[in-house]
C-alpha cells in the first residue's frame, strides 16, 4: 500500500495553507485601525493544483537537450504568495483593511478548512480499513 498518496499530500498542504490563510486574515483585522495599513492576501488554490499536475510529472526523465524539463514543482516546491490587495478601498488614514470583507473571508475560510479536515479523516478512515482486512 502506498501512504505517499498525492490526495494526502493535497489535503495536508491545503490544510497549512488554510491555516495560514487564516493568520493573515486575523492579522488584517487586526490592523484594521491602523493608519496606512494594506490589507495583505495568500493565493495557494493556483500554486495547489499546479503542485497537483507536477508531482505526476516530475518522474519523467529529461535525456535529451530538446526534451523540455518539468521540475521545480510538486508539494515540495509549493509555496504561497501573499502579497497586499490591490483591489482594496483606501480610507482617509490610508488603511486598506474592510472589517466585514475580511469577516466573510475569514468564515469561509473556516467552512473550506473544516472540509478538508473531514475530507482527510476520510482518507484515513479508508486506508486504516483497508489495512485492517488485509489479515
Amino acid at each position: 500500500m502506498n501512504i505517499e498518496d498525492s490526495t494526502l499530500k493535497a489535503l495536508s498542504t491545503s490544510l497549512n495553507l488554510r491555516q495560514m490563510r487564516q493568520e493573515i486574515i486575523s492579522g488584517n483585522i487586526a490592523n484594521a485601525e491602523t493608519p496606512g495599513y494594506k490589507a495583505k492576501r495568500i493565493d495557494f488554490e493556483e500554486a495547489l493544483a499546479r503542485a497537483l499536475n507536477l508531482d505526476e510529472l516530475q518522474n519523467l526523465d529529461v535525456d535529451d537537450p530538446r526534451h523540455f524539463g518539468v521540475g521545480g514543482g510538486g508539494f515540495n516546491n509549493l509555496q504561497a504568495e501573499v502579497y497586499q490587495d490591490p483591489n482594496g478601498v483606501v480610507s482617509e488614514d490610508g488603511n486598506t483593511v474592510n472589517r466585514d470583507d475580511e469577516m466573510v473571508r475569514m468564515a469561509e475560510n473556516k467552512i473550506l478548512y473544516d472540509a478538508s479536515v473531514q475530507l482527510l479523516n476520510k482518507k484515513l478512515g479508508l486506508m486504516k480499513y483497508a489495512v485492517g482486512s488485509e489479515r
